[in-house]
């Protein structure tokens, strides 16, 4: 992956979900492999992990990092570190071309400036679930949130600035990548319970990669 191959490259179509937020579907189809690729020698560096939340429970997701900065959990709190809290060491780095394609996704979705510092990779398992929650660790809210999805399909849930406002369920397949930020940046967001399948590309696991700026 590297950043010239994004110059021509537009989505598939664009689907708007709200103003502020779209998914770009198709759009990380092509580089896909290299992404999993990277993914493998990063995973054996930050290898895949279930973090605790602050109240003790166990994340159903299993989660490793990339980039600067990760974003971890525990009995502490939810919070950015610059290093593996597991190993010491300094999260793997960010593979130059998700970087570019990342920017690229922002740009389209009309978030031009982008500029992750953070990549959160989650597994799915079958029956694992992410809760409707915000992004608000990041310093600066002003910068979008950008995110792949690989492998088995999803149910992506987009509601509203408030937890009781009504989550659209929005399915999502490999390679498609949402863009969220400016009005639409603190909505609150999860996904469905995942149905147990089997990918050619991931087997049976779903991979999210979440970018954002967070420094």
């Amino acid at each position: 992956m590297t950043a010239d191959l994004f110059a021509d490259q537009t989505p598939a179509w664009q689907e708007p979900i709200c103003p502020g937020a779209t998914v770009l579907r198709g759009l990380a189809l092509a580089e896909a492999p290299a992404i999993l690729s990277a993914i493998e020698d990063i995973t054996r560096r930050a290898p895949f992990r279930q973090m605790d939340t602050p109240g003790g429970f166990r994340m159903s997701v299993a989660m490793s990092n990339c980039g600067p900065l990760g974003w971890v959990s525990d009995r502490q709190g939810y919070r950015y570190a610059a290093w593996d809290p597991a190993t010491g060491e300094g999260w793997p780095e960010m593979p130059e071309g998700l970087r570019a394609l990342a920017r690229h996704a922002a740009a389209s979705a009309g978030f031009a400036g982008f500029a992750p510092d953070a990549c959160l990779i989650n597994r799915y398992a079958a029956g694992a679930r992410m809760s409707l929650h915000q992004d608000r660790d990041e310093q600066d809210l002003r910068a979008p949130i950008v995110s792949i999805s690989l492998g088995l399909p999803a149910l992506f849930l987009f509601g509203g600035p408030t937890r009781k406002d009504p989550a659209r369920r929005i399915p999502l397949t490999h390679g498609d990548v949402v863009v969220w930020g400016g009005p639409a940046r603190l909505h609150f967001h999860g996904v469905a319970p995942l149905k147990a399948g089997e990918h050619p590309a991931t087997g049976p696991f779903r991979i999210n990669l979440t970018l954002r700026q967070a420094n």
